[in-house]
């Protein structure tokens, strides 16, 4: 984590300058508790974020402890299909990958990213609290089977229960897109010895991701499935009560920034001001486009930005019209903006593609919660004497990144440094694309290894009957394997391409951006399975994903995505070969 060893490496490599600290006082605009300018040594840096990966691991703990099973309850405990189940999960999932684009607004318009965290934190634990009542107070819940015959759940438990489940999602959206960049906000940006401690922060971060995610699907869904509900959604509310303990822990430690005001103002200052001057003719003279005379930008907590020659369209709010000049007012935003405000804009622009390609890996993720799940579910669950619940297999997906974070950020990041000379070894979109390929494998596994069950099932005539197939679940390794490999490749490229590419004020709104491709992933997932049914259940038909797996073609909906993750891998390349990084001036 940010050793003196490395910095002596980067040094010799020339990759930082000796003495390149650039004073006492950071120079990225961030300020400590009580709004004044911070000292580098006194704060921020790796001496803060152990409070906030501290934070992150108990968060995603809570988090996960409720989403690895969730299937599971929804089948087991209301009773519901495994369409129905798995469409539930999908668009909670995604609703929880929706819902930090309210936090982010938040955070970079009024409260601040330490703020939203605080507050929404409070959200989650009251809705982690509600979805444990729901599940340990028996009048809350349906009763269990009685043989084949099993009570749907009421109105009122239905309410309840989803009640506590979507404010958990709330209290995820305030959460998720500022955590991470609330880190990021640690390291100073000006100084190079610190922005490439940066880039090591982000590996980190997901690592400890992970380890609350280890915790929850092994500890916690063996809990869940054995030592009953109530106490298995109580334990990662008690998580959450320690995720909240451990931030405010670190106050007097961080580095602030401040909120900059509604960034979709801003783009909309810049489109109506665009549309009001678009007669006029965008000088060939870059400098003659609006840019305030300070050395700070016009927009709180945002270094100003150089011009860039793409979309000159919106150059034309920028311009400053002979009306301008006559009326000496240059301060209205509607009528004239800057060019770091217009840039702002370009840039979300330049990256929406990039952006839109994460879309399908996120719905390659959302099987490991749901189809992964359903496929275990009817394997040999046995080990020895021992029982594996289905869900607890996720644990190899999160052990595959533990293992290669470290190998990440010490062998392979060192050693691509050498090749490329890049501080990180890799760009993010190197990064990203790697990830995308292995994801392709990955699906591509799954889809054998259901290949093989259907084989068993039909050499042992139990096509028509809803049992276990005696092929044991441990082959589903390799492929909870390969999700876990392409997350460090493309879920981390993620975090670090959308923080380091994004606006200064607009940080916490691309953080959300990046969370709304895994949102719109569990939705895409969530589509898919509605038509794949759809289409293939027409005239009587079984379909590919029946209740009875047995008589299912489970092993074409993973050639689908496989077939679909190719398509956009081609996209994506296309896409990123053409993508030009933002200078800050």
């Amino acid at each position: 984590m940010g050793s003196l060893e490395e910095e002596r490496v980067l040094l010799e490599d020339g990759l930082i300058e000796s003495g390149s600290s650039r004073g006492p006082y950071t120079g990225d605009g961030s300020v400590d508790v009580n709004g004044k300018p911070v000292l580098k040594q006194n704060t921020g840096n790796w001496r803060a974020c152990p409070f906030i990966l501290g934070t992150e691991c108990c968060e995603r703990l809570a988090y996960y402890g409720i989403a690895t099973n969730l299937v599971t309850y929804l089948m087991n405990k209301l009773h519901e299909g495994n369409v129905s189940a798995a469409r539930n999960v999908t668009t909670w999932a995604g609703t929880c990958y929706l819902a930090p684009l309210i936090g982010a607004v938040l955070a970079d318009s009024y409260l601040g990213r330490y703020w939203t965290i605080a507050i929404f934190s409070t959200i989650y634990f009251i809705g982690m609290g509600t979805l444990t009542l729901s599940a340990s107070v028996p009048v809350f819940r349906p009763s269990s089977c009685d043989g084949s015959v099993c009570p749907a759940a009421t109105p009122v438990q239905y309410a309840i229960f989803f009640c506590g489940l979507y404010l958990i999602a709330l209290g995820t959206g305030g959460i998720k897109p500022c955590v991470s960049s609330f880190g990021a906000d640690q390291f100073d940006d000006t100084d190079p010895r610190e922005r490439v401690k940066k880039g090591s922060f982000f590996n980190w971060f997901y690592f400890s991701i992970n380890i609350g995610a280890l915790i929850s699907s092994s500890f916690l869904v063996w809990i869940q499935d054995n030592a009953g509900w109530g106490l298995g959604f109580g334990i990662p509310t008690l998580f959450m009560g320690l995720a909240i303990i451990s931030f405010f822990s670190g106050t007097p430690l961080y580095r602030f920034q401040k909120p900059g005001g509604s960034p979709l103002t801003r783009m909309c200052q810049v489109l109506v001001a665009s549309i009001r001057k678009w007669n006029l003719e965008v000088p060939q003279d870059n400098s003659l486009l609006y840019e305030v005379p300070d050395k700070t930008s016009a927009i709180k907590g945002s270094r100003k930005l150089e011009h860039s020659d793409e979309l000159k369209c919106l150059d034309k709010a920028a311009v400053v019209s002979d009306l301008d000049v006559k009326q000496g007012d240059f301060s209205n935003p509607w009528k004239l903006c800057t060019v770091t405000q217009v840039e702002e804009l370009k840039i979300l622009i330049r990256m929406f593609p990039i952006w839109a390609t994460g879309i399908v890996f996120s719905s390659v993720y959302a099987q490991m919660s749901t189809m992964f799940v359903e496929q275990g579910m009817v394997m040999d669950t046995t080990v020895g004497s021992f029982t594996i619940p289905p869900a607890s297999l996720s644990t190899f997906d999160v052990l595959s990144v533990i293992v290669w974070v470290p190998m990440y950020d010490r062998l392979l990041v060192p050693l691509a440094r050498k090749i490329t000379g890049k501080e990180r070894g890799f760009s993010e979109l190197q990064r990203m694309g790697i990830g995308l390929i292995i994801s392709i494998l990955s699906m591509a596994v799954a889809a054998i290894v259901e290949i093989k069950r259907l084989e068993i099932a039909k050499s042992l005539d139990l096509v028509d009957h809803k049992v276990a197939v005696p092929m044991s679940i441990l082959w589903q390794i390799p492929q909870y394997f390969l999700v876990g490999a392409a997350e460090i490749f493309t879920f981390i490229g993620q975090l670090e391409f959308f923080y380091d590419q994004s606006p200064d004020a607009m940080r916490s709104l691309c953080s959300a951006l990046s969370l709304l491709t895994t949102a719109l992933g569990n939705y895409l997932s969530s589509f898919i399975l509605t038509i794949v049914t759809t289409i293939t259940t027409k005239g009587g038909n079984p379909g590919w994903i029946p209740n009875n797996l047995n008589e299912g073609h489970l092993d074409y909906y993973f050639w689908l995505l496989a077939g679909l993750s190719f398509l956009n891998l081609v996209v994506y390349v296309f896409c990123a070969r053409r993508y030009k990084c933002k200078k800050a001036s």
